[in-house]
Parts: structure tokens; sequence; C-alpha cells
């Protein structure tokens, strides 16, 4: 659905109520951080060492406990089932491999465990937005950039087996007044049924 949220207040919204140990992916400096319920075990991954530095010392002026894990989306050295909940924002526009990195999320989460995502993604085929989309993709590649903001986030997503549960769409002003649209909300890791995700 369309939403007249902003981003921040959102996911505050989203985070606040999850409980048990919560995987954090992409982190940065732990923007996040203050939306956590108090009593939540927190894991960190996060690539950039600089950033694993700041997180702790976030978590420290925050007085909770966590934990910073070097490591990337792609491949989570914790095990299947592990985590009550798993948030990344912004992560799958980065991530090198969509469907390594959703399929490694699936498999950290515990059945009906929330994935709490916000990503920017893809505006529709043929619009000027579009193409700006595209064309800043290429020139990522070129220039050693990460994001790639031509991802279709909600249908990979759906693809790799989770249920949309609570999701909002909605528009950020961009740059000479483009509407960026964004996706916001909480994904479910069903029950395993022996199908697996869809393909």
């Amino acid at each position: 659905m369309t939403t007249s949220f902003q981003p921040a207040s959102l996911l505050a919204a989203l985070l606040a109520p999850l409980r048990g140990t919560v995987l954090e992916l992409g982190p940065g400096t732990g923007v996040n951080l203050p939306h956590y319920a108090p009593g939540v075990t927190w894991i960190g991954v996060e690539p950039d060492p600089r950033s694993r530095g700041r997180l702790g010392r976030a978590i420290a002026r925050l007085g909770g406990t966590g934990e910073v894990l070097d490591g990337r989306a792609e491949r989570l050295d914790l095990p299947g089932h592990s985590v009550d909940a798993v948030v990344a924002t912004f992560v799958l526009c980065s991530v090198d491999d969509v469907t390594a990195a959703l399929t490694e999320i699936r498999r950290v989460l515990r059945p009906g465990g929330r994935y709490v995502l916000a990503e920017h993604v893809a505006a529709p085929q043929g619009t000027w937005v579009r193409r700006g989309q595209d064309g800043l993709a290429r020139a990522s590649r070129w220039f050693g950039g990460k994001c790639r903001p031509n991802r279709c986030a909600g249908s990979a997503i759906a693809r790799a087996g989770f249920e949309l549960a609570d999701v909002h769409r909605f528009v950020v002003p961009g740059p000479l007044g483009a509407g960026i649209p964004h996706l916001a909300g909480a994904a479910v890791r069903p029950a395993d049924t022996g199908k697996g995700p869809t393909s």
C-alpha cells in the first residue's frame, strides 16, 4: 500500500516491537540502535571496519549490549533458524548478489520470524526516473560504487519465499524534482513446507 509515513518514523514503528535475538545487516554507524526495545539481543554484521568501531561506541553510549561481526549479507556466519528478526535497511541495493543475501536471511530466521526492510527501489520501466536509475547503476560499476538504485527489491523478496506482511510504498523527493520510489515494512519467513522458495 502507499503511505504518507516518512522513512524514519516508519522504521521506528517497525523496529520497536522486535523481541528476542535481532540480526541487523549493514548497520553502518548504528542509526537504528535507539529504536530497539530494551532487552533485545542485538547482533550486527558490518563489512566496513571503520563502521564496526563506531558501532561499538554507539552501543556503549546507549548502555546496551550487542555483538558486532565482520561479514556480508551473502554469507552469514550464523546457524540456521538462530534469530527472531533480521533488519536490513538500504542493504539490497549494495550487495553483490541479491538472491544469495535473501537466501541467507531466510536461512538464519526462525519460522515466523520477521525481516524488517527499507529500500529504494526501481521506478516503473520507461519513466525518466528509471532511466536515471539505470544510468546511475551503470556508472557505479565503472567507478567502484556499490549502490544499484534500479533493483526490484519487492519481487526479489517474494521470490525468496517471504510473505510481504506489512509493506508500505512511498516516494521520497530526489534530485531535479524526481520522486524516488521506496519500499519499507516487514516480511515474514513462513514455516518450511518442503517446497522451498519460488524460483
